[in-house]
């Protein structure tokens, strides 16, 4: 009966956990509301490890602003500034160009083959905010899995033998 109480009390958890992160999409309009910076590409703004909060509007987006973008073929969303933005006349449509703080050139090469530029579904939000350092855990976990086995079978040793 201990157990199935923990069960339950482990599935309540997760799921608050899952309304909260969908109320945060709602609300920031961005389907990723916080992600983390993986890469040094835009130090020294931007360290690894560091958590950035997200948020999308109807708002044009502008040079200058940081933007976390995905690429057609790459899983991994990226964290970069736009440098460049260019509005069609025809359709009124927006093209952007982004490039890393800490890179040398823009992104074009990180783009699928042929484009030259990102439109507006690419983008996944704008950064508002960001916590340093903190997106450390999830690198850590995901670059050694062995580390998050670990530490969810201690949590779950944790649980059961705990007393009530």
């Amino acid at each position: 009966m201990l157990i199935l109480l923990y069960v339950l009390l482990s599935g309540m958890i997760v799921t608050s956990a899952l309304i909260i992160w969908k109320a945060l999409m709602c609300v920031t309009g961005s389907e990723s509301p916080v992600v983390v910076v993986l890469s040094g590409s835009m130090e020294p703004g931007f360290k690894r490890g560091d958590i950035l909060f997200l948020h999308m509007s109807k708002d044009p987006i502008r040079a200058g602003e940081i933007v976390v973008f995905n690429v057609d073929g790459r899983e991994i969303p990226i964290v970069h500034r736009v440098i460049k933005v260019h509005e069609r006349e025809d359709t009124g449509e927006v093209d952007v160009l982004t490039k890393g703080d800490n890179n040398y050139g823009d992104d074009r090469l990180l783009y699928a083959h042929g484009q030259l530029w990102l439109q507006r579904h690419h983008i996944m939000g704008r950064a508002v905010g960001f916590l340093p350092y903190v997106g450390w855990v999830t690198i850590i976990m995901t670059e050694k899995p062995i580390i998050k086995y670990i530490l969810i079978g201690a949590l779950g040793l944790l649980v059961i033998t705990s007393k009530d």
